[in-house]
C-alpha cells in the first residue's frame, strides 16, 4: 500500500469518527443553560455573621487577652529570680501573639463577609442593569 492510499484511508476513517455539536433546544426564557440557578448566596446572613463577630466575639477576645496580661505580669513578678519567671514571660509572649492573630483573623473574616455580601449584590444588580439596558447606536463608542 502506498503512502497516498494509506493517508486517504486515515482521512476517511477520521471523517467517519468526526463528531459535531447540535443544539436540541433553545436556552430557557430566563437565559442560562440550566433550569435552576446554581449560585446561592445570602447577603443578609453574611452581614449578620459579620455583626456577630463584631459585637460578640471581638470584644470578649480582646478582654480575655487583657485579663491574661494582668495575671501573667503578676505571676512573673511573684516568681522574679526563678526560672519559672522566664518560662512565664515566654509563654505570655506566645499567648499575646496568638491572641493578636486571632483578633486579626476575626477582623479579616468580618471584612470578607461584608465585602462578599456587597460584591455579590452589586454584581447581580450590575448584570441585571446591563441586561435591561436597551441597545443604542451610541453603544460602544
Amino acid at each position: 500500500m502506498s503512502f497516498e492510499e494509506e493517508w486517504s484511508g486515515l482521512k476517511r476513517t477520521a471523517l467517519e469518527r468526526q463528531t459535531s455539536m447540535r443544539l436540541n433546544q433553545l436556552a430557557p426564557e430566563a437565559g442560562g443553560g440550566g433550569a435552576a440557578p446554581d449560585l446561592k448566596t445570602a447577603p443578609a446572613r453574611k452581614r449578620k455573621f459579620a455583626n456577630t463577630i463584631e459585637t460578640e466575639l471581638e470584644g470578649p477576645t480582646r478582654a480575655a487577652g487583657d485579663i491574661a496580661d494582668g495575671a501573667m505580669s503578676t505571676a512573673a513578678k511573684a516568681f522574679a529570680g526563678w526560672d519559672t519567671a522566664a518560662g512565664l514571660k515566654k509563654s505570655h509572649e506566645r499567648w499575646e501573639g496568638k491572641a493578636k492573630r486571632l483578633q486579626g483573623r476575626l477582623a479579616s473574616h468580618k471584612t470578607q463577609l461584608r465585602g462578599a455580601a456587597n460584591q455579590l449584590v452589586n454584581t447581580d444588580l450590575d448584570v441585571g442593569q446591563t441586561l435591561r439596558r436597551p441597545p443604542s447606536n451610541l453603544s460602544g463608542l
